[in-house]
């Protein structure tokens, strides 16, 4: 195998500064984790609007989806939940069917890796919903950067209601009903539009607020697309990264971290496992080594992770497990692969 070649240095120029200072809130796919991770061991100032419990470990702690984003709602895979959640946190928007069962146990489908065994009722999760809706507006309230990785094009929602969800029905729990729910596959326009919603509705909370985006380089793991998964990761991270620039250009205050450039592109070395959908350590050290170069920071104290994304349409079987790794990602498609035939 090549031996992987350092980018060179004017490969990514900041826009402008982050120092330790600014308050980050981070958001976004699986991908998204390691972008938290490496700023909080390089000494910034990331937001945890909902952190763990004092006693939990943190193998644990990620399980229930503490020390992961700036508040507890798991993987944010499109722009338009993203808008959706903070169009809910501020009243402006209510969520239908997002109250799922499995085995006797309810979960948030908003976020629903992050009780991996449920709650014991619909009124338990809606009360942890309330109080989570509360931590992302004090997030909200605290952020000068919004850190946000765009994952996928694909989703499925409550038709209705066009509620978007991070994982299809019937996967982590609930049951997929073709009468109430859909797929959808956002085009440029719309991923486009969600997100300029979402610089001007932090924007009226925060006018001084700054944003840099990225595209997560981590596969499909499956597509609801009648088209190789192959063809389809092409045609969604070049959506996504054609959105992400045209943001960037448009917008002083939008930055654009070639993340994905870094990682997916064979020109600096091959930065996935055997599998070919998994990132490997090396590939998120160069890529955050490429950004630090830029922002400065203090010097990493442990290695950072490695994830994997993706997600597909809803399996015969479905199920959470804990995770193995306590440096590893919590992420969707890996727990359900678990349990796949």
């Amino acid at each position: 195998m090549r031996e992987a070649i350092a980018p060179p240095d004017n490969f990514y120029r900041k826009k402008f500064a982050i120092d330790p200072s600014m308050q980050i809130m981070t958001a976004g796919s699986c991908f998204a984790q390691h972008i938290a991770t490496h700023l909080r061991k390089r000494g910034f100032s990331v937001i945890d609007e909902e952190p763990a419990p004092a006693h939990l470990r943190d193998r644990t702690a990620k399980q229930f989806g503490y020390r992961t984003y700036s508040a507890r709602y798991g993987n944010i895979y499109t722009a338009r939940q993203l808008l959706q959640l903070l169009r809910e946190a501020s009243g402006r928007f209510h969520p239908q069917d997002i109250i799922w069962e499995r085995g006797g146990r309810f979960f948030d489908a908003l976020r629903p890796a992050v009780e991996p065994d449920g709650l014991e009722s619909p009124e338990e999760v809606r009360a942890h919903r309330l109080d989570h809706l509360a931590r992302v507006n004090s997030a909200v309230k605290k952020a000068d950067l919004l850190i946000f990785t765009f994952g996928l094009t694909e989703a499925w929602q409550h038709t209705a209601s066009e509620t978007v969800y991070p994982t299809a029905p019937g996967t982590i729990a609930g049951s997929f009903d073709p009468t109430q729910h859909s797929f959808v596959n956002f085009a440029y326009e719309q991923i486009l539009a969600d997100f300029r919603h979402v610089r001007r509705f932090l924007k009226r909370r925060r006018p001084e607020m700054k944003f840099l985006v990225t595209v997560s380089p981590v596969p499909l793991a499956a597509t609801a697309e009648d088209a190789h998964v192959l063809s389809a990761t092409i045609h969604s991270k070049s959506i996504l990264r054609a959105v992400a620039g045209a943001l960037a250009t448009r917008f002083e205050d939008v930055d654009y971290f070639p993340s994905y450039e870094l990682i997916s592109t064979p020109f600096f070395g091959n930065f996935y496992d055997e599998s070919k959908r998994e990132v490997t350590s090396e590939g998120v050290d160069m890529a955050m080594a490429t950004f630090i170069r830029e922002h400065g920071g203090v010097s990493p104290t442990a290695k950072p992770e490695v994830d994997l994304e993706g997600r597909g349409q809803p399996p015969a079987r479905s199920a959470l497990v804990p995770a193995q790794d306590p440096e590893a990602a919590i992420c969707e498609d890996i727990l359900l692969e678990a349990f796949a035939p």
